[in-house]
């Protein structure tokens, strides 16, 4: 699924960026923030201007950076406190900046785009901050439709992902899936992941099993029962929650 225009983008990431904006505490800690592939920069827009939701609202003073291959970024002309590198977001990010960390790492309608998606979450594990959060937001492209099978490949795509697959590559990626939030509805082909960097450092995918993901506390609890059971994670044996603490049963997709 491709987006008509950069605010058809923003507009459906708006759902994901106004759940987060409920959590106080949590925008109050973002220090800085990247947005891989931030296209126009709507969404890298939407966090520069954040603000407390007391009364008067106080300026959040995100440090924002973000990362495309255009020629320039209009948002980075407007607002002081928001930076842009012109930079195949794929690549190790210091090659961008050498000081910076990031306390969320925002990739929406881009991950898809990644010739080599292990090794592009193990860089951004390595310049993430402590604990920082990132979130993906990537299309499934092998759907039903009507009962029947529906599978795409827009130009520029060369993988297939799905919420076990992005488990799979997050978690020996070094981020913390077990911790983390998933959703992903029927009648909508957007998978959604918001999850955190661990401790544990960015695995060999040549080697590492599925045991050892669990043994390592990154995948969720349902994918190491399923793992447990059958060598294997199956998605009709995920229960994932999201930010709203709802729960997805992905055995009903």
């Amino acid at each position: 699924m491709t987006f008509s225009s950069a605010q058809h983008s923003h507009q459906h990431s708006q759902s994901v960026l106004n759940q987060l904006y409920e959590y106080d505490d949590f925008m109050a800690s973002i220090n800085t923030l990247v947005d891989l592939g931030c296209g126009k920069g709507l969404d890298l827009e939407w966090w520069a201007t954040r603000t407390t939701r007391d009364d008067p609202p106080e300026p959040l003073n995100i440090k924002c950076v973000g990362v495309d291959q255009l020629d320039s970024l209009a948002v980075a002309e407007t607002y002081a406190t928001v930076d842009y590198y012109q930079c195949n977001f794929e690549q190790p990010l210091r090659l961008c900046h050498d000081s910076l960390t990031y306390d969320v790492l925002w990739s929406h309608d881009s991950f898809q785009y990644c010739i080599d998606p292990i090794g592009t979450l193990s860089r951004w594990w390595q310049v993430a901050s402590e604990g920082a959060m990132l979130y993906i937001g990537v299309p499934q492209t092998t759907n039903l439709y009507r009962g029947q099978q529906d599978f795409t490949q827009a130009p520029g795509c060369y993988y297939h992902h799905t919420m076990v697959s992005l488990i799979h590559m997050l978690a020996v990626s070094g981020w913390d899936c077990k911790a983390g939030f998933f959703k992903k509805d029927a009648q909508d082909p957007w998978i959604h992941a918001v999850v955190y960097k661990s401790t544990v450092e960015p695995q060999d995918p040549r080697t590492t099993t599925w045991y050892q993901l669990a043994e390592l506390g990154l995948i969720p609890e349902s994918a190491e029962r399923s793992v447990q059971a059958h060598g294997y994670l199956r998605q009709q044996d995920l229960v994932v929650a999201w930010l709203d603490k709802s729960l997805q049963y992905m055995g009903h997709q």
